[in-house]
């Protein structure tokens, strides 16, 4: 009952260590770095509990603590990097948890027709995104290749895998590790537009590009 006490006024303390004010509505809230402390304390407290050690839950609680707040705030550093190199771009930095980032391009990563060839327009967006990640060596990236409907889901499937690994591949032109990345492709499954029209077709023909915690 003393280690449960103990682990809970350490969460209490953690919970309350660090705020910030909302740009969009002046609340005050618990930044991400926080957060993610509080969260590897409670993995921390739950695991050292499970051990039956003395004071396991404590020296768990503080260690999950100090992982989870470095994971939150490298995030956070990444996070604000990427948002001031894509500054104009088009693209948008979406936080996902506390250990993982989303680059939403407003034009997509646009491909032709049946094509798994970059376009010149979109090089100066990934040398930014490259430029960043060489910066912040311990995360890895997940690039997801989607194709339209046009074709047989077979070969959408390999067309798309090919488009995640051509964005991977100039990616690692750029000086980023190959180790780093992951690339994998869904064929047609997964529109975010209707594919009855040219504009939804050119829209699914894209990737996406995920930033997460090695």
């Amino acid at each position: 009952m003393k280690k449960s006490i103990s682990a809970l006024i350490l969460l209490a303390l953690l919970s309350g260590c660090v705020t910030r004010q909302n740009a969009a509505t002046g609340e005050q809230e618990t930044n991400r770095t926080t957060m993610a402390a509080v969260g590897g304390a409670i993995a921390g407290a739950l695991a050292g509990a499970a051990t039956g050690k003395k004071n396991g839950a404590v020296f768990g609680a503080l260690g999950g603590a100090a992982i989870g707040g470095g994971i939150g705030y490298y995030f956070d550093q990444q996070e604000a990097a990427l948002r001031k190199e894509l500054l104009d771009s088009g693209v948008q930095v979406v936080r996902v948890g506390e250990n993982e980032l989303q680059l939403i391009m407003a034009r997509g990563i646009g491909f032709e027709t049946g094509s798994y060839q970059l376009s010149g327009s979109i090089f100066p967006t990934l040398n930014g995104v490259s430029k960043i990640l060489n910066e912040y060596p311990k995360s890895s990236l997940r690039i997801i290749g989607h194709t339209d409907s046009i074709g047989s889901s077979e070969s959408n499937l390999t067309l798309s895998e090919r488009r995640a690994e051509s964005v991977g591949n100039y990616l690692i032109r750029q000086n980023v590790k190959s180790g780093r990345l992951s690339t994998t492709g869904y064929g047609e499954r997964r529109p975010v537009a209707g594919n009855d029209t040219a504009g939804g077709r050119a829209v699914n023909r894209r990737v996406e590009i995920s930033i997460i915690a090695s």
